[in-house]
């Protein structure tokens, strides 16, 4: 019977998983939440039962997947599966939050990469610059809307399109995060999941106490720069430089982000106030000039540790 388990089990999480995959491919409205729940069927899998079977576990969901949607999506498939698998078995080791969600991140950014390389071989289409003709679109769809209502096009639009033409550059930058923020959804996504299941895993620790090392700060500034100096369009110096800083940036935010829900914490204020102001610094972007300063101040300084200490 014991041995019946781990074949019963990993034929309903088999399943779990399709069906969520098909959901999140036909119904376009709730895509955007189902996606966060793919890994969590090989998550909880192979924390009850290890690497080995959750391996075949994940290769017969995907077969699956590829008969119901075709060869495609076989690939998209182990993403979400193996981020799962990954950070299931990191779980079952007893590693900390951080490095779950290191392993969830480096699977993620692993997968992804072989699904753009995937795409220029077989399908002969580059993600990016599709990206970038379907964003052209757009922008001239609305620059001949403003020309007919008798309105010359803004700064922004201009602005918009320099955007548009680097974007090109910024693959490895946008893998990075976005492998990075799959994992990070999921480790929260599944944190009351397991718990709930009676799990004992540990939780990432509260977001006021998230710091990086002080060296991080003298990455960016040197990377800031080096932006400054400039390098020739297309170099590998200008590459290098314009994916290094959009990832520090998100860093120091963090960063910053993270002190603002230390100062409400040390105030005895509702966690609901700092978790609207990140959302207000999200949708208006100047804000988040200030956001990094208070981030770039927190690593130079230690201003937590003085809140702290002010506080008492």
């Amino acid at each position: 019977m014991y041995q019946t388990r781990p074949l019963t089990e990993g034929a309903v999480f088999a399943s779990l998983f399709a069906v969520l995959f098909v959901i999140t491919f036909f119904v376009p409205f709730i895509a955007f939440i189902t996606m966060w729940f793919l890994p969590i069927p090989f998550l909880l899998y192979t924390l009850r039962h290890g690497l080995k079977p959750a391996v075949i576990v994940l290769l017969v969901a995907s077969v699956v997947v590829m008969l119901i949607l075709g060869p495609l999506l076989l690939l998209l498939a182990l993403l979400f599966g193996t981020s799962g698998v990954v950070m299931g078995e990191l779980y079952r080791r007893e590693k900390s939050p951080f490095a779950v969600l290191l392993g969830g991140s480096l699977s993620n950014i692993a997968w992804v990469l072989l699904l753009f390389i995937s795409s220029i071989v077989i399908l002969d289409v580059n993600p990016l610059v599709a990206a970038q003709e379907t964003m052209r679109q757009s922008m001239q769809t609305a620059e001949q809307l403003i020309i007919s209502l008798g309105q010359e096009p803004s700064e922004a639009l201009k602005q918009m399109e320099e955007s548009i033409n680097q974007l090109f550059y910024l693959g490895p930058a946008m893998v990075v995060i976005c492998g990075t923020l799959l994992a990070a959804v999921t480790q929260l996504v599944a944190a009351p999941i397991l718990k709930r299941l009676r799990h004992e895993v540990k939780p990432l620790p509260p977001f006021r106490t998230w710091s990086f090392p002080r060296s991080f700060l003298f990455y960016y500034l040197a990377v800031v720069v080096l932006f400054m100096i400039g390098f020739e369009e297309g170099s590998m110096p200008y590459i290098a430089v314009w994916n290094l800083l959009p990832v520090l940036e998100i860093i120091m935010a963090i960063q910053g982000f993270a002190v603002i829900f230390a100062y409400f914490h040390t105030k005895g204020v509702a966690k609901a106030v700092p978790v609207i102001i990140m959302i207000l610094c999200i949708i208006v972007t100047p804000l988040l000039y200030l956001v990094r300063i208070i981030g770039i101040i927190d690593l130079g300084f230690d201003l937590r540790k003085r809140m702290g200490s002010q506080g008492k």
